[in-house]
């Protein structure tokens, strides 16, 4: 009886697993297969260069390259805020608390993960949004910056949480051994746990990127949605995501708009695609070790 509930669950596993990898070939191969039919009729290089995405003009234009921007200049500044607090937090929960402060702090922290992106967009156009239009002196505070700064907030969880288990797998010998050479707590934190567990860090950074490039309510809330390229972070940007939750639901079935959503989200899911990637190649790397 023991090994036919082994075997069963050895099954439904290996079935679960298998379904998984058929539905991300199933949403590739749709995406593929709509984006495809778009590619026919419009040229990809101007879809990708093309500077303006006006949709219902005459003729109608589906340049992506603002939202490209946009995503990237969102993401980018939710990166240089998340990064550095990230990593500072996942070693301030590792190494310097006691244990059973670590553990409320990392429950803390993993509780963050669970709020809404709609509620933290909309914390973000109450709070965030008239502050930044008051203390940088600009016309709307519907800008890229405001979106970076709730993104950074929404991609802290998933960086802390994965950069504090690769500190903590760190072996204490390596600790004790710096410490017993007269190193000092922060060199021994700077030099051997941040070097050691670097592989688990970055695939930290990685994969809070994946989360701030897929994130869709909160941009559309408090970006501006404004599909032109920005020549600042204060200045209102629209990005991919926020283009296909936007419109999709105003589009015709078939038509060449319908289509080019599509093809950005065929965009979007490469990218996110590749960053995950490369996250999995680092944890092997630090799985490895």
């Amino acid at each position: 009886m023991r090994r036919i509930i082994d075997t069963i669950i050895e099954k439904v596993i290996f079935s679960c697993g298998t379904l998984s990898v058929i539905f991300v070939i199933l949403i590739f191969s749709f995406l593929f297969m709509e984006s495809f039919a778009f590619f026919k009729d419009f040229d990809i290089t101007k879809f990708v260069t093309g500077r303006y995405w006006y949709p219902d003009s005459e003729p109608a234009l589906f340049g992506i390259l603002s939202l490209i921007v946009g995503s990237f200049l969102v993401t980018l500044g939710a990166c240089l805020i998340a990064v550095p607090v990230s990593i500072m937090t996942a070693l301030y929960i590792s190494e310097v608390v006691s244990k059973s402060v670590r553990d409320v702090l990392k429950s803390l922290v993993e509780l963050m993960a669970a709020i809404p992106s709609v509620v933290i967009g909309f914390i973000g156009m109450i709070v965030l949004v008239p502050c930044v239009r008051k203390l940088f002196n600009v016309p709307t505070g519907l800008t890229a910056f405001s979106g970076s700064v709730m993104l950074a907030f929404m991609a802290m969880p998933t960086m802390v949480t994965i950069s504090e288990d690769a500190i903590h797998s760190v072996p204490w010998q390596y600790k004790e051994g710096a410490l017993a050479l007269g190193a000092t707590k922060w060199q021994t934190m700077r030099r051997i746990v941040l070097k050691t567990a670097r592989p688990g860090i970055m695939a930290a950074i990685m994969l809070g990127i994946g989360r701030v490039v897929g994130e869709t309510m909160t941009v559309m809330m408090i970006t501006g949605n404004s599909s032109r390229i920005p020549h600042s972070i204060f200045e209102p940007v629209r990005t991919m995501t926020a283009v296909i939750a936007a419109e999709m639901g105003e589009t015709v079935k078939g038509s060449m708009h319908y289509k080019a959503l599509f093809s950005i989200g065929l965009v979007l899911f490469l990218i996110t695609f590749l960053i995950n990637f490369v996250a999995d190649l680092f944890l092997g790397k630090n799985k490895n070790k």
